[in-house]
Parts: structure tokens; sequence; C-alpha cells
């Protein structure tokens, strides 16, 4: 009072309104309210977040049942990009972000298509269940996400045969039931099962009305999403990669029509600028040779931590799989458990980047493609020279098989994408890729070989290599050798090309 009695009666009065509002604002933080107080409307529809891609994004009150829970938080320890981070230090987002831009980007998407089309009669209620399917798309990811299901359990799989052909999707659905049951969220079990058909695309089982819901947070139709528009803007924002597309204008120019969400056909080059943009991160950086490597390397860490953390167990029980985040590595490491010897041996080694080594890749030819697709560690050692001074064992080599597409296989999605030409049109169209572009690629799909040694040993990875192209040199010309890290020399010497007969006009 002694101070505030400086100023005039109109600055005091304005000054003791505005520490009344940051005493609010404290008390608020520490769920503690000023006796009488009331909110305003505002404040109890929802908050407000800050994101770096989405700027002010307005969270409804009632989403924080979703998130304010243990199974949301888990995904603050879930890198978005894995084993990325390793090479990319800008890459240290994580799922929990990404959950909440997504959900965000779906109740945005509905709420445009309830203000500019009342006849498909969207209710609050549908917003509120996109945005916890869009939030809860990625609750069953497992440590270092796509590693987990594509290449842990895979190798699991051959002792306990439970676990094959686990998908985190469905882990998605587990976690959720748990969510659900443990926090007390007010929702019904038809609620609970089309959220669930939401996050898995399972547009196929639901009959009833509505069924364009499920183009928006996981598109089976043609996989343009809410989804891929968040995490492809968000790569692209930490890794430092410009991308061409902008989803905001998919999002303003798209409306349903036949049950369908369809883009006005000016977008359709945007559309196929978002799948190039997919292209390029992985071909650029989801397949990377060393992020792929360092893959291997947490995926026979987790395979040897197997028998002590009980994983193929813990993936089909919430409580266990809670604890299961990218954190299981420092476990490891602080482990005093003996059988966990060679894994924290293998953890040691990515910290001091002594890692498993590329050695070469193909570029498959189409013709060759499912041939490919079988070669295995014991075709590419059966292929070393028998008095080479180094020899190499199966166990020694890792085969991959990367597979970059435009995320429809082999088909271009766009294809499968409705465009309208006025706003006023109530049927869509597809629109040739001929007509958007001469310049669009025919091919939507490529596969590559590539085989690493584990044995970081120049001789040993140099050994690989040879073998790799003997092997490649047998199947056919079909292949293209793709190009070397220069840190791997060929124990081959390279021959000179041999000399063809000129022709009259080049002489």
């Amino acid at each position: 009072a002694e101070y505030m009695g400086d100023f005039p009666a109109k600055q005091r009065k304005k000054r003791l309104s505005l520490m009344e509002s940051d005493e609010d604002f404290f008390l608020s933080s520490q769920g503690v309210e000023r006796p009488g107080r009331q909110r305003s409307q505002q404040e109890t529809l929802y908050k407000l977040i800050n994101d770096p891609i989405h700027g002010l994004m307005k969270i409804q009150r009632e989403s924080f049942d979703i998130i304010d829970t243990r199974q949301f938080q888990r995904l603050r320890e879930l890198k978005q990009l894995g084993s990325c981070y390793f090479i990319f230090p800008g890459a240290s987002h994580n799922r929990f972000e990404h959950c909440i831009g997504v959900g965000h980007l779906a109740r945005r998407l509905l709420t445009t298509f309830r203000d500019n089309q009342p006849e498909l009669g969207v209710t609050n209620r549908d917003l509120f269940l996109v945005e916890v399917a869009g939030m809860c798309h990625d609750l069953g990811h497992g440590p270092f996400s796509h590693v987990f299901d594509n290449t842990v359990l895979p190798t699991l799989a051959a002792k306990n045969p439970a676990v094959l052909g686990w998908k985190h999707e469905k882990a998605s659905s587990m976690m959720l039931d748990r969510l659900i049951d443990e926090n007390q969220v007010d929702m019904d079990a038809s609620e609970l099962k089309l959220i669930k058909q939401m996050i898995e695309g399972d547009r196929g089982s639901y009959h009833g009305e509505k069924r364009f819901l499920f183009d928006i947070v996981a598109n089976s139709r043609n996989s343009v999403d809410v989804d891929k528009f968040d995490y492809l803007q968000r790569d692209c924002h930490n890794l430092g990669i410009r991308s061409t597309y902008d989803f905001s204008r998919l999002m303003n120019f798209s409306r349903v029509i036949n049950d369908e969400i369809c883009f006005h056909a000016k977008e359709a080059f945007n559309v196929y600028e978002m799948f190039h943009t997919r292209y390029v991160l992985f071909k650029q950086v989801y397949t990377h040779r060393v992020a792929r490597a360092i893959e291997f390397m947490i995926a026979d860490a987790l395979v040897e931590a197997d028998q002590t953390f009980d994983i193929c167990s813990a993936v089909f029980d919430p409580e266990q799989y809670l604890q299961l985040t990218d954190c299981i590595l420092r476990e490891i490491e602080k482990s005093k458990e003996p059988a966990l010897n060679n894994a924290k041996k293998i953890v040691h080694n990515i910290w001091k980047r002594n890692l498993y080594k590329f050695a070469s890749e193909a570029l498959v030819h189409p013709a060759q493609e499912a041939r490919v697709l079988q070669v295995t560690p014991l075709d590419i050692s059966s292929s070393q020279a028998v008095d080479g001074s180094v020899q190499i064992r199966p166990e020694d080599i890792i085969v991959d098989h990367p597979i970059i597409s435009y995320g429809m296989k082999d088909k271009n999605p766009v294809e499968s994408v409705r465009f309208f030409k006025t706003w006023e049109d109530t049927s869509s169209v597809s629109i040739a890729k001929d007509k958007v572009s001469f310049l669009i690629p025919d091919k939507f799909h490529e596969q590559y070989i590539r085989v690493y040694s584990r044995d970081p040993d120049p001789a040993k990875v140099a050994a690989v290599r040879t073998a790799f192209e003997r092997f490649m040199e047998r199947l056919g010309g079909a292949t293209q050798v793709g190009p070397v890290d220069s840190n791997t020399k060929s124990s081959v010497t390279p021959q000179p090309p041999a000399k063809r007969a000129r022709t009259r006009l080049e002489l």
C-alpha cells in the first residue's frame, strides 16, 4: 500500500489489477484458486500451448484429461526420429509434441468442415473424439520407435512367436484402454471403439455415418492425413531441411464430398510436393546409412537385454510397457546384471562412436526386387574368396533392405486422392499426373540392398564388401552398385574399361 500510494488513483487501480492477475496466474499454477474468483469463458474452454510449428494451439481443457496421464507423458521419453538424433543434433524432438500437434490439426481440420459444411452434422463430441485419436495414435511406440517393431521384435519372434506381427498401432489401443480406465476419463465403449478404429485407419470395419472421419488421422485410402502434415513439417523444421509443400493450404482448400475428404484441383501439385518431401526425408534422413547402423546396434542390445527386461512380455502388459522407453539404454548401462554385459558393451560402443560399418549397397532393378529381398548374410558370406586372408561369418554381416516410396509401395498415392474444381461441386474427380506436370516421376518406389559389418576392422569391412560385389555379379546385371564409403577400400584392384571400336561418326 505504501508503494502504491506514490501513484495517481487511475494508475494505482491498473497496477493493482495487474498484480492481482499475476498472483492469480501463480496461484493457478500451484493448483490454488483465489476465493470468489470465477474463470473467464476462455479459460474454461481451452489452454494455449505455444508450438514452433503451429504457433499458439488451442487445446481444449477436456483434452488435458488425456495429456496429464502417465501413458501420454511417457511420450516425452521417445525421440520422434529414434537413432537419427545420433546423426542430426537437431532431431531432438519427441513424440509428445508431435502427438499434441496431430490432435490440434485433427480438431482444426474437422472444425473447418463443421463451419463450412454444416450439413455434415459435426458435433462437439466428434471434435473431441478426433482430437483424442490424433493425440493417442502413437501411444504404443516402443523404444526408438520403428526400430523396435521392425527389427527388435521380429528377431525376438524366433524364440517367442507370440510377438510375431506385433504393431505399435495395436499397442496404442492397449495403452489407450489403460489410460481411460486408470484415469476414469468420461468415454463410453462405442466412442472408445471409434477412436481405436481411427487410430488404426480401420475404415472398412466401420459402417456408421461420417466415414470421412477416418481420413483425418490415419488415412488408409491415400495416406494424406494430419499425422503426415505434422511430422513432415516438424521433422523438416528440426532437421534444418526446407520443405516446399504447404499443409495449411491443403487444410484450407479441402471439403467433404461423398463421405471422403477432397482437395481443390489447384492443390494437386501441392499434394505431389507433400509426397516428394516424404521421399526426400526417407532418402536423406530416415534411412541414413549411419543411423541404420546405430539402429542395428540398438536392436542387438535390446535382443541381448530381453531376458533381463522381459521385453516380449512387456509389449502385452500396459504397466510394464509404460517403462519401455528410449531410457532403456541408460538402464542397460547402469545395470549390474552379468547377463547384460554384451548389451552394455554395445551401448558403450554407441557412445564412443565405435559403430557397425557400412560396406556397400546396390539400387535394385524392379525385375530383381523379389529375389533380392530373399538375400541373407549366409548368401554374402558364401560368396567370399576361399583363399582370402580374412574370413567372414554370417553373424559378422547385416543385410538391410531399405524400401523408399511415396507411401503406398509402388503405387502413385495421388491417384487415390479426389479433387473438386469449384466449391459448389457435389462430385469429385481424380487428376492424372500428366495434367499436373510432365516432370512427375513414373515410378514411386525404389529398393536398395545394403551390407554392414558388425566388426569395424577395415579388413573385415573390405572383405564384406568384396563378398557382396561377388554375390551381385553372380546374381546378374540387374542391379546397380551404389556409392561406397570413402573409409572402406575394396581389396579388388579396379580394372580399366575395355576399349571399344569407334564409329565413323566419332572418327
